[in-house]
């Protein structure tokens, strides 16, 4: 699905994304696209007013908004958001944007200022962005809690948006025990327990992620059927479970680690069950989609030393060189490029 022929307007917003990518930041840490929800066709006086900005600042954010599309200006000099945008809040998925908004703003921009250096590297140079001494993004965010915190409210809000799909594609109805490797603050956990109310769940997760599991798993009221272990998802996993489920995981990882992943899982399954990997995933004519092209500069530059949004044949060569059989590939058909790669361990 490669993209249309580029002209000089597309070469600009390519030039100068960051600089979009600012406006959309403002408009959202500065409460604009909340106000105009709220409030709609104001004048700038007015929204200058409400917002404590100058004129200046104003003039400055609603021409950047609006010349992006983020916001439109009638004949009259009255601003709103744009239709998209009010959309997204009637739909009740902006506090899911917003969320995005603030994860790439202060995790995934300081980071990707060394995407180049990464690709000649070959590793995450973009680490030494984030403060700390951790070997990954994920042991350096539990030491600065602001980061942690921008951190899990965007993995919930992503993991929420996404989860409806997992839930929908997947049949967990012969399935009693499920392993969720590496499941944050066990918002998989949680959506899963609430769809299959015979599922029983452990998360594996770091030490410095499983109290806030914890805690959430309380807030829901699913201590009984969800628990939280404490350990790496590449050490080998205690007990067996009839399927273990790889949520945004592999699009981190290097190609050795994933089928690493995938040998752990199949040695913790029973005969017969299922392994899931739900993560972002890319064509394998290697054009797109243009999301899964964007993120994958995050995924290069920032969590782990390898990583990118691999596309659907790699899922099915790792799965078959962990052991799997009756290995399937489902899109999920959404605006991101989210897809699910399931394998069986023979009997």
């Amino acid at each position: 699905m490669g993209a249309d022929v580029l002209d000089m307007a597309g070469l600009t917003k390519i030039i100068f994304g960051a600089a979009a990518f600012q406006y959309v930041n403002a408009g959202s840490e500065l409460g604009l696209f909340d106000h105009l929800h709220k409030t709609p066709d104001l004048t700038a006086e007015q929204i200058g007013a409400d917002l404590s900005l100058a004129r200046r600042p104003v003039d400055t954010l609603l021409l950047g908004t609006t010349s992006l599309g983020l916001t439109v200006r009638d004949g009259e000099g009255r601003y709103r958001n744009a239709p998209l945008v009010e959309q997204l809040f009637a739909e009740g998925q902006w506090e899911i944007i917003r969320d995005v908004i603030g994860f790439e703003a202060h995790i995934v921009y300081p980071g990707q200022q060394d995407f180049t250096e990464s690709l000649r590297e070959n590793t995450n140079v973009g680490l030494r962005r984030i403060p700390g001494n951790g070997p990954d993004l994920y042991q350096r965010l539990s030491e600065t809690p602001f980061l942690q915190n921008v951190f899990y409210k965007y993995m919930r809000s992503w993991s929420e948006l996404a989860n409806p799909l997992l839930i929908e594609k997947t049949d967990l109805s012969g399935v009693t025990t499920l392993l969720d490797a590496g499941g944050g603050d066990a918002v998989n956990a949680i959506d899963l327990a609430r769809a299959h109310p015979h599922l029983r769940i452990t998360v594996l997760e770091i030490e410095q992620t499983a109290p806030i599991a914890r805690r959430k798993i309380v807030e829901h009221g699913l201590e009984d059927r969800v628990q939280v272990v404490v350990g790496s998802i590449f050490e080998p996993y205690a007990g067996e479970y009839d399927c273990v489920l790889f949520s945004h995981q592999f699009v981190i990882w290097t190609e050795e680690e994933n089928v690493r992943l995938l040998r752990n899982a199949h040695a913790a399954l029973r005969p017969g069950g299922r392994v899931i990997v739900f993560n972002s995933i890319t064509d394998d004519t290697g054009d797109g989609p243009l999301m899964g092209a964007l993120d994958s500069v995050y995924f290069t530059a920032l969590p782990a030393e390898g990583g990118m949004i691999y596309p659907w044949r790699d899922y099915a060569a790792w799965l078959d060189e962990a052991g799997f059989t009756g290995i399937e590939l489902i899109p999920c058909r959404s605006w991101t490029p989210h897809g699910i790669a399931t394998g069986t361990k023979p009997e």
